[in-house]
């Protein structure tokens, strides 16, 4: 970077040019917030204590975030990161996503038997340690080593931790910057966590699938855990007081939650093999599913309540991919993309095969061995909640009979309590449900695979999906969980042994697919992961952290201000009332609004603020998320994007991508008017 001559300026200055186009762009780690910039452009100081304080407030839920609004353990978060839980505790002639749920004391709290609450309490740097274990091997051996290194500094960290007054954490191994960073996180967990509060589906999804995505908005989309300990409302000192009266326009805000995934820093050929291979791919399938879910959904309304959950998720997952696919048709995205590369090529010092090259390779295996991978070790031609429980039964076995060191990453000593959750959870299994997705997937693996694949002609040489589906479903036992525990407390003997049809398949198949992993993680994760810390370290050199970090679903700080955008010349402003909710409704789903809601709208404050919008840098698994004040007080609550902010995964757009978030004053009307949960109200103001 420092190399003699006046030919490299033009060359940084293009790179300068491609660091983050916005002030407020950004998902960066709390190790490495901006503070001096925020101070700089805003005027606010962001201190060490403030961050600390907000780190210790904010949780990760299994597929969310969340927040403690209270020293008892009370959680707030999205309504849609609760319908696994909601969906849980109903049955079929009594849907808590249609009719929501109230607890008039705490022991009505019901426990979500498969959710965790995570609370990062500290962050351990072991990149040197992790680039000593790699020195001097070739890729495939790398990538293995690479494995086996973070989960040895993961064991220990959990081992130290035990020894601890403090008590046992969970320690989880991060990669940052493709590989130029690595990093030990910290985590104290509660695994037991309880519904307290959640409202109707009318109120909580008003628009549905039609609003999705859009802005303005009306949909009440939040809820309430609570954290326990020792069957004891958890003690949670570290907590986020909630001002009611929200925010100003253009007032500055942050947002503090886990971003899922992001793919701002992958090179053009691994956006070309998205664009060429797996969206579309995944689009057709999850479209004809999207299809039968319906038509099934038609036949009784009791069938229609059995798929409304996952009817919900995938429409919102297909419209994700939809947009995220016109992204990358985007002219504009691949241009700065190819830029971007030719750059930080054009000063680097890299020797030996170039990086962008071998990735591009690596890439071009990746579309050959796609669909093998996809449909077998990737469980898409197996769409089956029985089955899943089957393979982690099999794989379980297996695995631990392995030093922790040399399994599978998902079946390390850290990774066990979580899929033993999965398994002793009493989740309803609905065999109808899991009829349909399994021939399904089954269909979609023979068409594309092709009715002569080894496997596809193993499996359906005397059946028919249809039939294999109905046969499997009904005669496994694996929607009992006092069998599945049994089976994993009984290890690899137990399975072995066992002739549950499910188990059958999923033994039968595993062979051939950890075959298919093996090539796959050789072939392309080895060379790909290789060259992408290659390339990092270049960054590095030129960017050192001014640049961020693609999302990993950590935890993560952004800042920005309440704003609205202008959408075909037409300013869009950025809150939403309480009046034009009743002016949209029609009575039927979904612009129907709650029962509850009509029977007290004489007593509301129809200009209550409903909905608010940000130019926040957020992306899935931001869903609950807490908006903060320079204060450090929540004035709201993050739950979806617009339908620009859906190609923030490759970029971000600082004219029109915002993020939308509920206002704290409709949570306040809501609990007090037409839930009449005033102790709840009263948990979350005190001070």
């Amino acid at each position: 970077m420092y190399e003699a001559g006046m030919r490299i300026l033009p060359l940084l200055m293009a790179l300068t040019a491609s660091l983050p186009a916005s002030a407020d762009e950004g998902m960066w780690t709390l190790d490495n917030f901006p503070a001096n910039a925020v101070e700089k452009t805003y005027g606010t100081a962001v201190t060490a204590a403030w961050l600390d304080h907000v780190r210790l407030s904010t949780i990760r839920l299994t597929n969310c975030t969340a927040s403690f609004v209270s020293p008892e353990g009370l959680i707030l978060t999205n309504h849609h990161c609760v319908e696994s839980c909601l969906a849980e505790l109903s049955s079929k002639d009594n849907s808590l996503l249609d009719r929501g749920y109230a607890t008039a004391k705490r022991s009505d709290e019901r426990r979500c038997s498969t959710q965790l609450a995570d609370v990062l309490v500290g962050m351990e740097d072991i990149t040197a340690a992790v680039t000593k274990a790699l020195q001097g091997l070739d890729d495939q051996a790398a990538n293995e080593a690479r494995k086996k290194i973070l989960t040895e500094l993961e064991q220990f960290c959990e081992q130290a931790s035990a020894k601890a007054k403090s008590g046992k954490l969970k320690c989880q191994a991060v990669t940052l910057y493709e590989g130029g960073q690595y990093f030990i996180y910290k985590y104290k967990r509660y695994d037991d966590v309880r519904l307290v509060f959640a409202p109707e589906a009318d109120i909580a999804a008003f628009g549905g699938d039609p609003d999705n995505f859009q802005f303005p908005r009306w949909s009440l989309d939040f809820s309430m855990l609570r954290a326990y300990e020792n069957g004891k409302p958890a003690k949670t000192p570290n907590y986020l007081r909630i001002n009611f009266s929200g925010p100003q326009v253009n007032e500055l805000v942050f947002v503090a939650g886990h971003p899922g995934t992001t793919q701002r820093l992958a090179t053009r050929a691994q956006l070309e093999f998205e664009r060429d291979i797996s969206l579309p791919g995944t689009l057709l399938r999850l479209a004809e599913l999207r299809g039968r879910y319906i038509q099934f959904g038609r036949n009784t309304s009791v069938n229609e309540q059995l798929v409304e959950a996952p009817l919900n998720s995938l429409e919102n997952v297909l419209k994700v991919r939809r947009k995220l696919l016109d992204a990358l048709h985007d002219d504009a995205l691949m241009t700065r993309k190819r830029e971007d590369e030719k750059n930080l090529r054009a000063i680097s010092q890299i020797a030996g095969v170039d990086p962008w090259h071998q990735i591009e390779a690596a890439s071009q295996r990746e579309r050959a061995l796609y669909l093998p991978e996809t449909f077998i070790e990737g469980g898409a031609g197996f769409n089956s909640i029985l089955f899943r429980y089957a393979r982690l039964l099999v794989r379980g076995a297996d695995e631990r009979t392995k030093p922790n060191t040399e399994r599978l990453r998902e079946y390390t000593d850290a990774a066990l309590p979580r899929i033993e959750q999965q398994l002793y959870a009493r989740v309803p299994i609905y065999g109808e449900v899991e009829v349909l997705t399994l021939s399904f997937s089954l269909e979609r693996m023979r068409e594309l695979l092709g009715p002569d694949h080894p496997i596809v002609r193993k499996l359906l040489v005397k059946d028919s999906p249809d039939t294999l589906a109905t046969r499997l479903v009904a005669e496994t036992k694996l929607d009992d969980p006092a069998i599945r525990k049994q089976l994993w407390d009984g290890g690899k003997s137990a399975v072995d042994a066992s002739l549950d049809p499910m188990i059958e398949l999923a033994r039968s198949l595993d062979g051939d697919s950890r075959a298919i992993r093996k090539q796959f993680d050789d072939e392309v994760e080895a060379p790909i992961s290789a060259a992408s810390q290659r390339i990092a370290a270049e960054r590095f050199r030129a960017y050192g952290t001014y640049v961020y970090p693609d999302a990993t679903f950590t935890l993560r700080l952004n800042y920005g201000t309440v704003q609205g955008w202008v959408e075909n010349g037409i300013p869009v402003e950025p809150f939403t009332y309480l009046d034009r909710a009743f002016e949209r409704a029609t009575g039927v789903s979904p612009f129907k609004i709650a029962d509850s809601w009509m029977k007290v709208k004489a007593d509301l404050d129809l200009r209550t603020p409903f909905c608010i919008s940000t130019n926040s840098d957020i992306v899935g698994g931001n869903s609950g998320s807490p908006l903060i004040d320079a204060q450090g007080r929540i004035v709201g609550l993050m739950f979806d994007g617009n339908i620009h902010s859906i190609s923030g995964d490759y970029w971000f757009d600082a004219a029109k991508n915002r993020a939308l978030a509920l206002h704290p004053a409709i949570i306040r009307e809501a609990l007090d008017k037409v839930y009449g949960a005033k102790s709840l109200l009263a948990e979350m103001s005190a001070r």
